[in-house]
């Protein structure tokens, strides 16, 4: 298969998602997490999405939004209305809830950490591992990994501002993530006391 992981930019791009069933308001939500603006048919809207600005259109203007969207989920019960909604998007970004491989986008299992997203593709094969998958990942994320990617945050910004060559930044960033007392203050939760540390090795080194 030709498939690979992107992340697509959504924020006030338009997404039509055909079926309101609960495969179909899933993916609503999560555009609507992503700003896009979002446009059901092929069922009822429930209240919730609605005050997040979803509206439904009639299975009859469906040609006029499928025009209108950069992106096409076909997410129905009905065999006979997604196929012919694939068939008017042809030329669209699709993504097919009832056969995927026949899409040209996936929606993977997703989920965040703190500021880190884990996205699961099984390849369409089990979406019942993907869970499984999920809940495994989330055991072995500890608390600390995130503090270490905070603070590899903070160091990359003073680098770029203190020091010339990405080789040099690279190895001071290596020089952080090993340094012993670092990764005690943060095994013990103490990041701002390990960004001031970080602050004081950079002035002494450059």
């Amino acid at each position: 298969m030709g498939w690979t992981p992107l992340y697509l930019e959504m924020q006030n791009k338009n997404v039509l998602v055909v079926g309101a069933g609960e495969v179909g308001q899933r993916r609503a939500l999560r555009f609507l997490d992503a700003g896009a603006n979002v446009v059901m048919s092929g069922g009822h809207v429930p209240p919730e999405l609605e005050k997040l600005g979803t509206t439904s259109k009639p299975r009859a203007e469906l040609p006029k939004w499928i025009d209108w969207a950069d992106l096409v989920v076909v997410a129905s019960g009905d065999p006979q209305l997604n196929q012919e909604v694939a068939h008017l998007a042809k030329d669209k970004l699709i993504n097919r809830a009832d056969h995927p491989e026949e899409g040209n986008l996936i929606v993977p299992s997703s989920f965040f950490i703190k500021d880190v997203q884990f996205s699961i593709f099984t390849q369409g094969k089990s979406p019942l591992m993907a869970r499984q998958l999920r809940k495994r990942i989330q055991t072995v994320i500890q608390e600390e990994d995130i503090l270490k990617m905070e603070l590899q945050h903070f160091t990359r910004q003073l680098l770029k501002e203190k020091v010339q060559g990405q080789k040099k930044r690279r190895d001071y960033l290596y020089q952080i993530l090993n340094d012993k007392k670092i990764n005690e203050l943060l095994d013990n939760g103490k990041l701002e006391e390990a960004r001031t540390y970080v602050t004081l090795l950079l002035e002494t080194q450059y």
